[in-house]
């Protein structure tokens, strides 16, 4: 492909979006490429703290149940103070709680300051999610979401090559540092992003019809969609507690698991964007089941792996499926959220994800333990087929995708214009 053609395609995937989307780009990777805690938290109590491995593992658990906790609060949030308010509010909570975190000392005290970490960090996403729907249009979604997406692997691919060089100098200064690149992150909320919900009209706020949280239950497709969603989370949240378990019980070391879960980021850094442009416009239940089967059949065929090479090609098939998967399940979410209850099914669908990373550890070390990881690796082929499964089913019954709406007027939606950069190339 020649440079010139090259030049195109970045133009084309990243031209049309609005301004304040940009923005919120830009305040995503800030807050990922500081994003540390996650990375060496069970190295630094264990290593610097002296804990045992239980203690870490109970910490961590904790911190995920924090975001359980957060998850459907923070959707409410943004429907009802707005969203950026909602981020305002998470990113600086989060900067506060990660700086204690790295001061605290005492085992009870490290446990709940892990849990306010984990209900602040995971606050923002239900936000940041229903801000980006109500900035871009209907057929730039797709796309939208796997730039964002490629943002927050590209900030966590760096944040984690730097944490074992700043873990090497100081564990407090890498809770610093994310405590400063989250206010910073808070900072660009702050001055650049306008509030972005929607404004009802008379006659909506005359009828007084509110999306609460028993409409986003009782939504039996959207409950649907959260429930195959889970299916999916727990199989992907096997290449972070499953995969390292079974390697380890295989003979192979840290390093060995560390060069073959390196070709996820490398992977999602080097083709969200073209794979995104391939499927902006296909049919999403096709594409829906063929990452579910990817992801299924993916972690399967670690079952037959013998070599770091044989495990670094599983990983480049559940890979591809979460390159897939990602940005059009979003956008399936968004879909079907109704526009004025945009947060609160945000949160409940993140909520699937949070629960699974709960539930994950529990069943793979259950499985491991009991029957051995073949079983978990063919469960997770049993959990994918059953996703694709329930995908073709739920969308065969749901209505057509409605053509796209003109964008609001900038009175009801503050949409600023496509960045100076991208309108100039457009016009020449």
């Amino acid at each position: 492909m020649s440079l010139a053609a090259v030049r195109r395609a970045a133009l084309e995937s990243v031209s049309g979006l609005p301004r304040a989307f940009w923005w919120l780009w830009t305040s995503t990777l800030v807050n990922r490429l500081g994003a540390f805690v996650a990375v060496f938290m069970a190295l630094y109590l264990t290593l610097e703290r002296g804990y045992s491995a239980s203690y870490a593992g109970l910490v961590v658990a904790v911190h995920g149940l924090g975001g359980v906790v957060s998850s459907l609060g923070a959707g409410v949030m943004a429907d009802r103070l707005g969203r950026r308010p909602t981020m305002l509010v998470a990113q600086v909570c989060t900067a506060l709680t990660v700086a204690a975190l790295g001061l605290v000392t005492h085992p009870v005290a490290i446990a709940a300051v892990a849990f306010l970490v984990g209900m602040a960090s995971n606050a923002s996403r239900p936000a940041v999610q229903a801000m980006m729907a109500d900035l871009v249009r209907p057929e730039d979604r797709v796309r939208a979401f796997s730039l964002n997406y490629w943002a927050i692997n590209l900030g966590f691919a760096v944040s984690s090559m730097a944490a074992g060089f700043i873990a090497e100098v100081s564990y407090l200064a890498g809770f610093l540092v994310e405590a400063g690149m989250t206010l910073a992150c808070a900072v660009v909320v702050f001055v650049k992003l306008p509030e972005s919900r929607p404004v009802r009209s008379a006659a909506e706020r005359a009828a007084g019809a509110e999306t609460r949280l028993g409409t986003v239950l009782r939504d039996g497709p959207f409950m649907g969609v959260v429930g195959l969603c889970f299916l999916i989370a727990l199989i992907f949240q096997q290449g972070a507690v499953g995969l390292p378990v079974a390697m380890g019980r295989a003979g192979f070391s840290a390093a060995d698991y560390g060069m073959a879960i390196a070709v996820n980021g490398v992977l999602i850094v080097a083709l969200q964007i073209p794979v995104t442009r391939f499927i902006e416009h296909r049919d999403p239940s096709r594409l829906l089941m063929v990452s579910s089967l990817l992801a299924g059949y993916g972690f399967g065929l670690t079952a037959f792996a013998g070599s770091v090479g044989v495990f670094a090609l599983t990983v480049c098939v559940w890979t591809l499926a979460e390159v897939v998967n990602a940005p059009v399940q979003s956008g399936l979410v968004v879909r079907l959220s109704p526009v004025h209850g945009r947060g609160r099914y945000q949160g409940v669908y993140h909520l699937c994800w949070a629960v699974a990373a709960l539930v994950a550890p529990l069943m793979s070390g259950f499985v491991i333990d009991r029957y051995g990881a073949d079983w978990l690796w063919g469960g997770c082929a049993v959990l994918g087929t059953a996703a694709a499964l329930g995908y073709w089913l739920l969308m065969k019954r749901l209505p057509p995708e409605p053509a796209a709406a003109p964008v609001p007027p900038a009175s009801e939606v503050a949409v600023p214009e496509v960045p100076g950069a991208v309108a100039r190339e457009q016009a020449g």
